[in-house]
């Protein structure tokens, strides 16, 4: 039984992490993992609004596109209103969410935009001429061996991935552009650069509606009684994922989740420590 009638509720989605980066111990924000709750969330009140918060530096545009679609569709088909709250940092992917508010908001001291596509590798040339290491690589197609970091660089495959961001960038571009539309106080140039703000100046550039945060905000709307009630999107703790990732023959998981567990930590950490977190 709910302790609040259904009249009075604002349902809550709170997106936090990055998006898309998945391995098997530590998921990021992806379609499949999200959607049961953003549909459930659509459907619990009676009430016009749904609040989403967000604290998320970004990941995979696709991932990311996904959401924001299904966001989109649901509160077409449900005449509902979406509210936007950034926490910590809306950026990059997490701003490509934010976007799927018809409203939104932030702290003051929120960090916000990095509207661009970033790709980032390592070259290991030398050192593996330095250690006397062969590097052997058979493909049946010219190009399958693009951006190998133990090739050197070639420039034909820079060219071809820097095609591919501008792309990606164009379809960011054009979303931020029709969301915002009429909203936008900058040239171009500043706002798509990758550049990143504080709340109050992302405020007055346009890519947000002000600063507030979710509770009184929703109490502007609705009133002092009104209830904000967080939907779960995720389900299952470290233990739960223990269980999924252990083979049906009862072994033990594979040394080779924990590696891929480390490398996704140093990503993820690198994508919040962009944003000076």
């Amino acid at each position: 039984m709910w302790p609040f009638t259904r009249k009075n509720v604002v349902p809550v989605l709170r997106f936090t992490g990055t998006i898309g980066m998945v391995t098997p111990l530590r998921p990021g924000l992806s379609i499949s993992g999200v959607a049961a709750g953003i549909e459930k969330a659509f459907k619990l009140s009676k009430l016009p609004s749904v609040a989403v918060l967000i604290n998320s530096p970004g990941g995979s545009p696709v991932q990311s596109n996904l959401i924001f679609k299904l966001i989109r569709q649901l509160a077409e088909e449900n005449e509902k209103k979406v509210y936007v709250f950034c926490e910590d940092v809306a950026a990059s992917g997490g701003y490509f969410l934010a976007i799927a508010g018809d409203e939104i908001y932030a702290d003051p001291s929120s960090i916000i935009g990095s509207i661009g596509v970033i790709s980032a590798s390592f070259g290991f040339v030398e050192a593996i001429d330095k250690l006397g290491i062969e590097r052997r690589v058979y493909t049946s197609g010219r190009s399958k061996s693009t951006l190998d970091p133990f090739l050197a660089e070639n420039p034909d495959d820079v060219s071809r991935l820097k095609a591919i961001q501008r792309d990606v960038h164009d379809v960011f571009i054009g979303l931020v552009k029709e969301r915002r539309a009429g909203k936008l106080k900058a040239h171009d140039d500043e706002l798509f650069s990758g550049a990143f703000w504080a709340g109050p100046r992302a405020s007055e550039l346009g890519l947000i509606d002000g600063i507030s945060d979710v509770r009184t905000k929703m109490r502007e709307l609705h009133g002092e009684d009104v209830h904000l009630q967080v939907v779960e999107l995720q389900k299952g703790g470290l233990l739960s994922r223990f269980r999924r990732l252990a083979p049906a023959t009862g072994e033990h998981l594979p040394s080779l989740a924990f590696a891929d567990d480390l490398v996704s930590a140093v990503e993820t950490r690198a994508l919040w420590s962009r944003f000076g977190l």
